[in-house]
């Protein structure tokens, strides 16, 4: 039977860039079938799953074992545990296998443990199935806000893909080049996202665009230019709308979405937010509570399952997808007496 550092050493060690989860699951499963979780399996997305009790009531704890690509040695430096996904988010699922194996079986509930696939590759192809299967009365997701926070939101999300093309004319001409019009496009959206979020002092109200790639080319015949552009969206400013703004600049370019997650925002005066609280405090912390301007898989199951919600996890949501990324052991194992105290306390609900 692995400890907890061990488990999550292990689940580290098994690089698992979105699509390439398969190792990673099928290690998390053997550890869940030592550690004695009542079934243990890979399901039909790839997702490991791990099942305690058989109780009418059902806790889902949502991780997601997939990561961005770059492999980190997995190494272990003054309490800080080195790799890839030891914040995003593997540290969070290692925190919820070894809690639920900790508290065990609870009267009348059953405890789902599920490391989803794709959850880095905006497809989140883990979640969307998981929400078809389970039918859960709460709902944690796996997601880094420090051993004694809680995060109740996620904004929203819409990609494009930008695909402009034009006949070469001369350049002493007064033509728009097509690197130009696209660059054009990208100004006036940002004119008109800065009107929006001119009165809007918090980042969790604001629209957020940003540029993520951008490629021009030419054959002596015509010019193309395409980029990928991402926007983070505040509760009011739905992926439809947001569409229809895009849509509006166009101007002949051809643009394809995907991606697209509504914002989602929890209720901070559920019982599970009081079963968190009162597990902090007994863990010797001051709860707070958090926004974050990204999305998570929260954004795909909480419209459906319409239940209590919200994210918990070690680690520092700064060191995301960076070469320093890391875990402080002893946040880990806070986290995890945190989770166990939640799990023991369902009979309080």
């Amino acid at each position: 039977m692995e400890s907890p550092d061990s488990l999550l050493q292990g689940l580290l060690k098994c690089y698992s860039p979105s699509t390439r989860e398969r190792g990673a699951s099928e290690y998390l499963v053997q550890q869940m079938g030592s550690l004695g979780f009542d079934r243990a399996f890979v399901d039909e997305s790839g997702s490991a799953v791990g099942i305690l009790g058989d109780g009418e009531r059902q806790i889902v704890l949502l991780g997601h074992i997939d990561t961005v690509p770059g492999y980190i040695e997995v190494v272990e430096r003054a309490g800080k545990l080195y790799g890839r996904g030891s914040v995003d988010a593997k540290g969070p699922l290692a925190t919820f296998t070894a809690a639920a194996a900790r508290a065990g079986r609870q009267p009348n509930w059953q405890i789902v443990v599920i490391g989803a696939v794709e959850e880095e590759a905006a497809s989140s192809k883990g979640a969307h199935f998981a929400r078809s299967q389970y039918q859960p009365e709460l709902c944690v997701i796996g997601e880094p806000s420090r051993w004694d926070h809680i995060t109740l939101g996620y904004k929203g999300r819409l990609l494009l893909d930008y695909h402009f093309s034009r006949t070469i004319t001369h350049t002493a001409r007064k033509d728009r080049s097509a690197p130009e019009q696209a660059v054009t496009f990208w100004n006036e959206l940002n004119a008109e996202i800065a009107v929006v979020n001119a009165d809007r002092e918090k980042a969790f109200d604001q629209i957020l665009s940003s540029l993520r790639s951008i490629h021009s080319s030419e054959d002596g015949f015509r010019e193309d230019v395409t980029m990928t552009v991402g926007f983070r969206l505040p509760m009011d400013v739905s992926p439809d709308a947001m569409r229809a703004r895009v849509l509006a600049h166009a101007d002949g370019a051809k643009i394809e979405f995907r991606g697209e997650e509504p914002a989602y925002k929890c209720d901070p005066r559920s019982p599970l937010v009081r079963l968190f609280n009162n597990a902090i405090r007994d863990a010797g912390g001051k709860p707070g509570y958090l926004y974050k301007t990204g999305t998570s898989d929260m954004n795909v199951v909480g419209p459906v399952w319409s239940c209590p919600l919200l994210a918990y996890g070690p680690g520092n949501s700064t060191l995301d997808h960076t070469p320093e990324e890391h875990i402080e052991l002893e946040e880990y194992h806070r986290a995890i007496e945190v989770v166990t105290g939640v799990l023991c306390s369902l009979s309080s609900l």
